[in-house]
């Protein structure tokens, strides 16, 4: 066989049966949903650096598992089929089986509410203050205190509610700044008039 022959079967001729590649990807797959989901939702939110680590070793360690001995690019291409199909099916049977998503992929947890931190929710999540500082200053709050709600979403997201100020508070600002321009418009009559003071 010649070079160039050997470079194209070294790059599409598979080292494993097509079957062996399928069930290798729809394993690996079945793992990482029952893995992340007994994980939490705190691996999917990356919060901290560790669990970036933790996520990109575990695709270096499952890789091996899906493509055992084959580096071809014919077994790579079958490998990310399945795994794109598999989740197609997935994602499409869950869509019209509510119950099942929901357990599959659990339901949101309240870290925040009413402005007032969860600890209990927190420490079931193992998130701590901190992380959800870091978060809601990504998303623009300036602290907690500007937060009504904190939603840790089933996906790994965070998702912050604002709080509206209450209507006293309003009704305080606004006589504040009705005040402000009257000061404003007594300065400016003043002077006008040099002579009074």
């Amino acid at each position: 066989m010649s070079f160039e022959g050997k470079t194209w079967a070294d790059m599409f001729v598979l080292g494993l049966p097509v079957l062996e590649k399928v069930l290798r990807a729809v394993f690996v797959y079945i793992f990482l949903v029952v893995g992340l989901r007994l994980a939490g939702k705190r691996e999917l939110a990356q919060l901290n650096a560790f669990d970036l680590v933790v996520l990109l070793t575990i695709s270096n360690t499952v890789q091996n598992a899906i493509i055992g001995d084959d580096n071809t690019v014919t077994g790579g291409v079958i490998g990310a089929t399945t795994l794109l199909l598999v989740n197609f099916v997935v994602v499409k049977f869950l869509y019209s089986h509510e119950r099942l998503d929901q357990l599959l992929e659990g339901a949101p947890d309240l870290l925040v509410e009413n402005g007032q931190v969860n600890p209990a929710r927190l420490k079931h999540e193992m998130v701590t203050i901190a992380e959800v500082e870091t978060a809601a200053r990504k998303q623009g709050f300036a602290s907690l205190a500007e937060v009504e709600r904190a939603v840790l979403e089933p996906g790994g997201g965070i998702t912050f509610v604002a709080r509206r100020p209450k209507p006293e508070e309003s009704r305080h600002e606004e006589l504040l700044a009705r005040l402000d321009r009257v000061l404003e418009e007594i300065s400016a009559l003043r002077r006008e008039r040099p002579g009074t003071a």
